[in-house]
């Protein structure tokens, strides 16, 4: 029987991608699934895909914990904050753009993490998975809101993890580079020069999260290569910042 047999999971943003690619692989293990997705249309979708494990809870993610609670009887087993903003611009982009996205980003985990942790705590157990992204742990050129916020939301998980884990609360950070996904297609040309050369399917994200949840590994990396990229700009900055802008004067020179 899978350790995941009707364990209670919340997935946000499901309503395609990543999100999707979770609910579909968490009950196929046998867990009951909210699919949370802004687009009702898009989250029933996936929950009629799946079938009777599954529910369509849509709405704002930062708002649907309460909701997505009842929808599973009562308790949360498994949260998976995958919903995400993949801004663009720079330092000059609007406000209402990095506004939008630290509350999507960031802040709709902190607010899901601050409703959920009194229960686990108290039953001594709690899993919670933050979809970063890699540029949580490096940076994406041309996307300042989405690289700072997603720093943040590594952060974040980081916090959550050091502070209780001995207490039964798991959690795990995924930062894939690209994925096939509607997000990248968005990135543009700078999604086509950095991320369309390596990327693999929202499955195969989903398959490195269930290998790492077995392995009590706290980073998920779908792409291993980051490990290397991550060690390079700890242990010489200066080397990967010129990397960096090699790759960023080549985007604006096309």
């Amino acid at each position: 029987m899978s350790a995941y047999q009707d364990q209670r999971v919340v997935v946000t943003g499901a309503g395609g991608g990543i999100g999707a690619a979770l609910a579909h692989r968490f009950a196929a293990e046998g867990a009951r699934v909210v699919v949370n997705d802004l687009d009702p249309a898009r989250a029933a979708a996936v929950a009629g895909a799946i079938g009777s494990r599954a529910v369509a809870v849509p709405g704002d993610a930062s708002r649907i914990v309460a909701e997505a609670r009842e929808a599973l009887g009562g308790s949360v087993d498994v949260y998976c904050a995958n919903a995400g903003l993949g801004s663009g611009g720079g330092a000059d982009a609007e406000e209402e753009v990095w506004e939008a996205a630290w509350d999507v980003n960031v802040m709709a985990h902190v607010r899901a993490a601050r409703l959920l942790l009194p229960d686990w705590l108290e039953r001594g157990s709690g899993r919670f998975v933050s979809t970063v992204s890699a540029a949580g742990l490096l940076t994406m050129i041309g996307a300042a809101p989405y690289s700072v916020t997603k720093h943040g939301a590594l952060a974040f998980a980081e916090w959550l993890s050091l502070t209780y884990r001995h207490r039964g609360v798991q959690v795990h950070a995924i930062c894939p580079q690209g994925v096939r996904t509607d997000m990248l297609t968005a990135a543009g040309t700078a999604g086509e020069l950095v991320l369309a050369p390596t990327a693999i399917e929202p499955e195969a994200v989903a398959d490195a999260l269930f290998d790492g949840m077995e392995k009590g590994r706290f980073l998920i990396l779908p792409h291993p290569e980051v490990a290397g990229y991550y060690a390079v700009r700890a242990t010489d900055p200066d080397r990967w910042l010129t990397g960096m802008n090699h790759l960023q004067r080549t985007w604006e020179t096309g």
